[in-house]
């Protein structure tokens, strides 16, 4: 598989530091960008980034244009950190698409689960392609098409709807996908679930229906035959 390689994206060399060091003992590589500007000439000229964590508050461009350009042209899994911890941020990062919001301070054992996490669960693998009258999942390719055309989807609600996929027909509960998608280490509200099967639903149009609300569990991915 190769050793993984990550951007740390923040204007304290401090914070850089203390990440970057609790990183390289799992064994990865790490690079570092002072700010917004340099984080993104970093990901422009290097394609064999694997992860970014990005700090909100950045000289020249913050952590939010940053995602938000980066989600212009790829799915690389994105962590924000950020010492804003209100829900309408963490709300906000999500809908631009990052995987993961961390609030500052934090363990930075923390944050190397999350990246653990994250990175698992973007690891490709050979499911075949699943066509339901007109969505088509693509798990090995990692893409999905509606009626013929490619829908841009962020790591996160990919593999949102690949756990739907997987469990087609049983009721999730929040928990259930919360634990499943964000990983057991992952200490968020089961709000957040109902957040991204928002934006799933908006992003696969009138396939939407095919996730079906179960009042007072959760979830269910349907296909009416």
């Amino acid at each position: 598989m190769g050793v993984k390689k990550i951007m740390i994206a923040d204007d304290e060399a401090r914070m850089r530091k203390l990440v970057g060091d609790f990183l390289k003992r799992e064994g990865y590589c790490i690079v570092e960008a002072e700010d917004g500007k340099r984080a993104l000439e970093l990901f422009k000229d290097d394609p064999n980034l694997d992860l970014i964590i990005l700090d909100v508050m950045m000289p020249e461009y913050d952590g939010w244009a940053v995602c938000r350009e980066i989600r212009k042209t790829s799915n690389i899994p994105v962590i924000m950190l950020t010492a804003r911890g209100e829900e309408f941020d963490e709300l906000f990062a999500f809908e631009l698409g990052a995987d993961e919001y961390v609030t500052k301070p934090f363990r930075p054992q923390i944050l190397v689960a999350r990246v653990q996490a994250v990175l698992r669960r973007t690891e490709n693998d050979n499911r075949p392609v699943i066509a339901y009258n007109g969505l088509v999942f693509d798990e090995s390719g990692r893409h999905v098409q509606i009626d013929g055309q490619c829908v841009d989807m962020s790591p996160k609600e990919f593999e949102l709807l690949s756990y739907l996929i997987k469990n087609e027909g049983r009721a999730l509960s929040r928990d259930q996908i919360l634990n499943a998608v964000w990983d057991y280490n992952y200490f968020g509200d089961v709000r957040t679930v109902d957040t991204h099967i928002k934006q799933l639903r908006t992003k696969l149009r009138d396939k939407g229906q095919f996730i079906q609300t179960v009042r007072g569990v959760g979830y269910r991915f349907e296909v009416k035959k």
